[in-house]
């Protein structure tokens, strides 16, 4: 039997249509984020998997809803979305596989479905995302929108009690996401200049002297290096706290979460070396660094729970 089906076991998921939602939703995570998902697979107890992976396809796909496109077709197919996860969480029915999924996973883990709740009220402020003037408008962002969304994820990993999200826990995720979201926007410099909304704030890019009609493949800004460590230095700052905080390591995914923060902090490596070379793509980290992390992790972490 394959490691994913003992998986779908533990977790109690017998049904056939059921299995095969989940299925689906693994085949997405895995083609999406295939080092997150191997990470998963490697260092969560398998009864956790198939949740977590529902989750990750839900953020992952309310994520693709939110940004791509016009603005107001994003709109509509947004509250299209919102209104069929709300239907299939009152009914429990839906035929969609990713909401059959996620209602599943709710039932199990009624404390997602706070989160949930959190998340669907707030993701509209990506919706408006245009930029940031300041750090604090930055700050703002993350609190509004990107820790509603990992917290989708985060209280499966966390505390198996509504501490999960709330108290050191949610804050630990927040360091850790603070991070995370700030080496995103420097390392999808490229193509967020292309969508005409950076991540990088207008304060930031006036401290360095880089004006951002001049952030052009190919270009090389004065300041844009010092730009670039100084928001890469930020990042690191806020992963290795999160990465090192007790909190973050006392639930079931305390494994899984700490590495994430390793990878990013590789990640992190792989973005100060492209410097201006954001300009025309994004880095990347080394893949055997990062399998070696994994491994590292798994040998030190519970075969099962």
């Amino acid at each position: 039997m394959s490691a994913w089906n003992k998986s779908l076991d533990a977790a109690g998921i017998d049904e056939p249509r059921s299995r095969g939602d989940y299925g689906a939703q693994r085949k997405l995570v895995a083609r999406y984020k295939p080092t997150s998902y191997l990470a998963a697979r490697l260092l969560l107890p398998p009864r956790l998997l198939p949740h977590v992976v529902a989750a990750t396809a839900v953020m992952h796909h309310g994520d693709n809803l939110l940004d791509s496109g016009p603005r107001a077709e994003r709109l509509v197919a947004w509250t299209s979305w919102e209104k069929r996860v709300r239907e299939g969480l009152e009914t429990g029915a839906s035929d969609d596989p990713l909401i059959r999924a996620l209602v599943h996973t709710v039932a199990a883990h009624p404390r997602l479905g706070r989160a949930l709740e959190e998340y669907l009220g707030t993701a509209t402020a990506e919706l408006e995302f245009s930029g940031f003037a300041t750090e604090t408008d930055y700050q703002a962002y993350v609190d509004a929108y990107s820790l509603p969304a990992f917290m989708l994820v985060g209280v499966l990993l966390g505390p198996e009690s509504d501490s999960a999200s709330s108290g050191g826990f949610r804050a630990a995720c927040r360091t850790l996401i603070d991070g995370s979201q700030r080496l995103d926007f420097v390392n999808d410099l490229a193509e967020d200049r292309r969508e005409g909304r950076l991540g990088i704030s207008a304060e930031a890019l006036d401290r360095f002297s880089v004006p951002a009609g001049d952030l052009v493949p190919g270009g090389e800004p004065t300041g844009m290096r010092a730009l670039v460590g100084h928001e890469v230095a930020l990042s690191r700052a806020a992963l290795e706290t999160a990465r090192d905080l007790p909190a973050l390591k006392a639930g079931p995914g305390g494994a899984l979460l700490t590495t994430v923060a390793g990878i990013e902090l590789l990640t992190a490596e792989a973005v100060l070396a492209r410097g201006p070379r954001l300009l025309t793509g994004s880095a990347s980290p080394s893949p055997v660094r990062a399998l070696r992390l994994l491994l590292r992790a798994r040998r030190r972490s519970p075969k099962d729970a």
